[in-house]
C-alpha cells in the first residue's frame, strides 16, 4: 500500500486501548509511533493483501471492517473472518512468511500498516512492546477457538446465533453498543463463514426476529433478546 494519509499518533488514535499501544510507556510509544505507516482509507471491496502475497506487514483496523477469505479455483469463497477496530489482520502469515487467505475490506475502511521486519526488531528491543504483542497473540489464539466453538453448533440457529454473541462482544469491548450495530458482511458472506448456503441464513434471521429475539432491517440489528440469543446457542459465549 502506498499513499500515507494525515498522521495520528497512537497516542491520539481512538482504538488505542485495543491495539498495540496499551500499556507501553510514553517514550516507547514514540518509538513504536514512528515505525507505523498509515495509508489512505480503503474503499468498499478493495484487498488489503491476496493469497499468496509475501509477508510484509500487519494491519491494525482503525476503522471500518475487513473480511479473509480463501478463493477457490471455482471463483467461490470460503470467508475465515471478519475483523472490526483494534483487531490485527496478517498474523496468519508470520510462520509461512506468505499470506494464507486474501483480506478485503467491507466498507470504507483505514488500518495502520506495521511493517513487521520493524517491529520484531523493535520488540527486541522494547520488553513492554514483546509482552504485547504476546498478549495480541493469545487474544487471537483464543479468538480462533471461539470460532473453531461457533463452527461444531450442530445447527443453522445454534450457528448465527453464538455468531451474533461473539460480533456483540467483540464491539462491546472496543467501545461500541453490543445491542444494535450494522453487519458489515452480506449474508453470503455470513453462510460462506459458517458452513450455511445463504437461504438458511435468511430464514433464520427472518426466524429470530419472529420469536422477538432480533429486529433486522437490512444489515442493521438490534438484539432484544440477550439472555435468549444465549440460550439459544446453547452457550455462555459471549458474556
Amino acid at each position: 500500500m502506498n499513499l500515507t494519509s494525515a498522521k495520528v499518533a497512537c497516542r491520539d488514535c481512538s482504538v488505542h486501548q485495543l491495539c498495540l499501544p496499551n500499556g507501553i510507556d510514553e517514550a516507547d510509544l514514540a518509538r513504536l509511533d514512528g515505525i507505523v505507516e498509515r495509508p489512505q482509507p480503503m474503499a468498499a471491496r478493495r484487498h488489503l493483501y491476496f493469497m499468496g502475497d509475501n509477508f510484509r506487514s500487519v494491519y491494525v483496523v482503525r476503522s471500518g471492517s475487513i473480511k479473509t477469505y480463501v478463493p477457490s479455483l471455482d471463483g467461490v469463497e470460503q470467508v475465515t473472518g471478519f475483523y472490526w477496530p483494534g483487531e490485527i489482520v496478517g498474523l496468519e502469515a508470520i510462520t509461512i512468511g506468505a499470506h494464507a487467505c486474501s483480506a478485503q475490506a467491507l466498507e470504507r475502511t483505514s488500518v495502520c500498516e506495521l511493517p513487521f521486519s520493524r517491529l520484531d526488531a523493535l520488540a527486541d528491543d522494547l520488553r513492554s512492546l514483546g509482552r504485547r504483542l504476546l498478549q495480541i497473540l493469545g487474544r487471537e489464539i483464543h479468538r480462533d477457538q471461539q470460532v473453531f466453538t461457533i463452527l461444531g453448533k450442530p445447527s443453522a440457529e445454534q450457528r448465527i446465533a453464538a455468531m451474533l454473541l461473539n460480533i456483540s462482544s467483540r464491539l462491546k469491548q472496543r467501545g461500541f453498543a453490543d445491542h444494535e450495530f450494522r453487519l458489515s458482511m452480506s449474508r453470503h458472506d455470513i453462510g460462506s463463514y459458517l458452513g450455511l448456503a445463504y437461504e438458511t441464513v435468511s430464514r433464520v434471521f427472518s426466524r429470530f426476529q419472529r420469536q422477538g429475539l432480533l429486529l433486522v432491517e437490512h444489515r442493521q440489528v438490534c438484539i432484544r433478546d440477550m439472555a435468549g440469543l444465549r440460550i439459544v446457542a446453547g452457550s455462555a459465549l459471549a458474556r
